[in-house]
């Protein structure tokens, strides 16, 4: 039914003046008029009764400040009648199973969708219908694509959970430039997952986590993009560098096989594609165990000079017996029991020759082992690759981008595997007015369940004499202030005081550094601490991010924690199982793990640590920015944290907005 006031026919279709007019209450609106005139219309299809509307119409919230008041405008005349909105800005949507297509794009002239069920929502209108062509041209069935725009009602994550609950739609392939609601993306993400459909994403664009909580070590080096990494290895997403790589995951997810405990397997012409395959296999880490040895003496009868660990060089001397071809593969299967294996026989899988046959042997292998992924690295012509297809087979002519599907498929397989995290009660913790000096900051970590150093804060040089005495020497000294975060970057750490003597000229020291380096600071004393030696020095802390709420950080600390960047990240709370999966996840591991023979280090007292302080960061609130632990000293008794940060919100910064906008 077009609506139109200065024409009779819309291509055809008689028009009518006005929405009053319409016969009928229309299901949907596309609405493509400019300006005001789109706010006009929802209105009006609003108290017509309409209640979704697809905006084409562009000049609103890209535009700034203007289009933004335009665009709130738009959205509180959807509102006000109970219609939803995607767009503005946006190319609209197809529904190819119900031959639905209110969007406009010129990739339909070369072609309309094929039979499949990946779906695909992009915030981007251009590159969603890119990535459809790019799917329809490879042979990828896409019934459903979405674009949003500028979401200004309808966002990515309600339209993930929507093909997460359908029948229409077995993989979830999305687009985005920015995630405008972490809270409504993670429920979407985790209705994904419980219903075991992947999701495949590719999240373009960095920034800054904000600049409210930039001045810990921990929001200084997380930026959103590493935290957005983090919740989306959470829920199992493989988050996709390129246009191909999508599509390759897309290609292999259809299969609906994702293997808990995934390997890999190889059989292959060329010995030198092996190693490429291991390479590769290694890189991403899937495993490749090998062949067991009673195998292995089996395939050697079959052809002596064949290499039968894995990847298992099976020669080109098998194509003289294609039967021997099968024989591998088989043993590969049953034998070696990998969940994926791959087959690299280049353009062999094309000849005249050579190819009936050889699909005929690997055909009998596929259908008696139709719970494993099998994979083809071959060189063919289209129609080829179609009977490959059509028997079964994944086929790909790079063997490096099969390796990267196939190890996807088994995150999937974990993440789908995994049972739901358990919903924390967790009480409020009230937090002092302002930002806490080091030793109420311990102090308040401390009651959190973070263990800290044995220490006094001590106003003048008799306190701290008297304080080293009791805690016993060496001792550590250091300016105690809450204006001074960093207090090693101006010389305010003193280490081993041996004596008496030695503290005292360590105290004034300390006192004449923050004069000099820190005059408007408040100076409330120094911190005198029990020297811990023989520990590895870690950070554990939280950060606010401002689309995903509280996030947990652990890294490789000291100075250091800003130079190597040897740190993982979760969204809180953290159990503990997963924190000590961030731990193992550090390239700095080995140093907690006894490397060059050191003692073993309590991971786990870490493990409870970090659980400890992301719980608190969750009770705490949107007041509480940042609070970190740097360093926290782990030795094989345990863990002792020898500094604490906790930086608050002030509503005169604007620092008390929620992680989605709100207050």
């Amino acid at each position: 039914m077009p609506v139109n006031p200065n024409r009779p026919a819309v291509q055809g279709v008689p028009a009518f003046p006005n929405v009053p007019s319409l016969p009928e209450v229309p299901d949907a609106a596309i609405v493509a008029v400019p300006g005001e005139h789109a706010i006009a219309a929802v209105e009006a299809l609003g108290a017509k009764g309409c209640r979704f509307g697809i905006v084409f119409t562009a000049g609103f919230a890209e535009l700034g400040a203007t289009g933004e008041g335009l665009q709130d405008r738009l959205v509180e005349a959807a509102r006000r009648h109970g219609m939803r909105l995607v767009g503005p800005n946006c190319l609209g949507l197809f529904n190819a199973a119900q031959g639905y297509f209110p969007i406009f794009s010129a990739s339909f002239e070369n072609g309309w969708p094929v039979p499949g069920k990946v779906g695909i929502v992009s915030q981007s209108g251009a590159y969603g219908t890119h990535l459809f062509a790019a799917a329809r041209d490879r042979g990828i069935g896409t019934p459903v694509l979405v674009t949003t725009g500028n979401e200004a009602d309808l966002q990515l994550a309600d339209f993930i959970d929507w093909m997460a609950a359908s029948d229409e739609v077995d993989v979830i392939c999305a687009y985005s430039e920015g995630i405008r609601d972490g809270t409504r993306f993670v429920a979407a993400l985790e209705a994904a997952r419980q219903a075991r459909k992947p999701v495949v994403l590719m999240k373009v664009g960095r920034s800054a986590v904000g600049e409210a909580a930039a001045r810990s070590h921990t929001a200084s080096i997380a930026g959103d993009d590493r935290v957005t990494d983090a919740v989306l290895a959470e829920f199992g997403v493989h988050r996709a560098r390129t246009t191909e790589e999508l599509l390759d995951i897309a290609y292999v997810a259809q299969k609906r096989i994702y293997p808990v405990g995934n390997t890999l397997g190889v059989v292959s012409i060329s010995g030198g594609a092996g190693v490429l395959i291991a390479d590769a296999a290694e890189a991403v880490g899937l495993p490749m165990p090998a062949m067991p040895e009673d195998a292995q003496a089996r395939l050697r009868t079959l052809v002596p000079f064949a290499a039968p660990r894995n990847p298992v060089d099976c020669t080109a001397q098998a194509f003289n017996d294609i039967g021997v071809v099968g024989a591998f593969a088989e043993s590969m299967a049953s034998d070696g029991g990998y969940a994926s294996l791959l087959a690299f026989f280049t353009q062999w899988g094309a000849s005249p020759s050579i190819a009936p046959r050889l699909r005929a042997e690997l055909k009998k292998v596929r259908d008696k082992h139709p719970d494993r992924l099998f994979a083809l690295s071959i060189l063919a012509p289209p129609e080829r690759v179609r009977e490959w297809e059509a028997d079964g087979f994944l086929v790909m002519e790079d063997p490096s981008r099969a390796v990267v599907a196939l190890a996807a498929m088994g995150r999937f397989g974990e993440a789908f595997a995994r049972q739901p995290a358990e919903a924390l009660v967790l009480p409020p913790i009230p937090l002092p007015a302002a930002t806490p000096n080091e030793a109420e900051a311990k102090r308040i970590l401390a009651e959190a369940g973070v263990p800290m150093v044995p220490e006094r804060a001590c106003a003048d040089v008799e306190a701290a004499v008297a304080a080293a005495r009791e805690i016993g020497f060496p001792v550590v000294a250091k300016i105690l202030s809450p204006d001074i975060l960093h207090k090693s970057e101006i010389g305010g750490v003193l280490l081993g005081l041996a004596d008496e003597a030695a503290l005292r000229a360590g105290f004034a020291t300390l006192m004449q550094r923050a004069a000099r380096h820190a005059p408007q600071a408040r100076i409330e004393g120094v911190l005198v601490a029990k020297q811990v030696t023989g520990a590895v020095e870690m950070v554990i802390g939280t950060v606010r991010d401002p689309v995903f709420g509280p996030v947990a950080m652990c890294g490789l600390g000291g100075v250091f924690v800003e130079i190597f960047r040897d740190v993982a990240f979760r969204r809180c709370p953290v159990s503990e199982a997963d924190a000590e999966a961030m731990i193992r996840s550090l390239r700095g591991f080995p140093l907690l793990d006894g490397a060059r023979g050191q003692p073993r280090a309590d991971v786990a007292a870490l493990a409870r640590a970090v659980a400890a302080l992301s719980r608190f960061a969750v009770a705490a609130g949107p007041r509480l920015l940042s609070a970190e632990v740097n360093p926290l000293l782990v030795r094989p008794d345990g863990v002792f944290a020898a500094d604490a940060v906790i930086e608050m919100a002030t509503p005169d910064r604007g620092d008390l907005r929620g992680p989605h906008g709100g207050t």
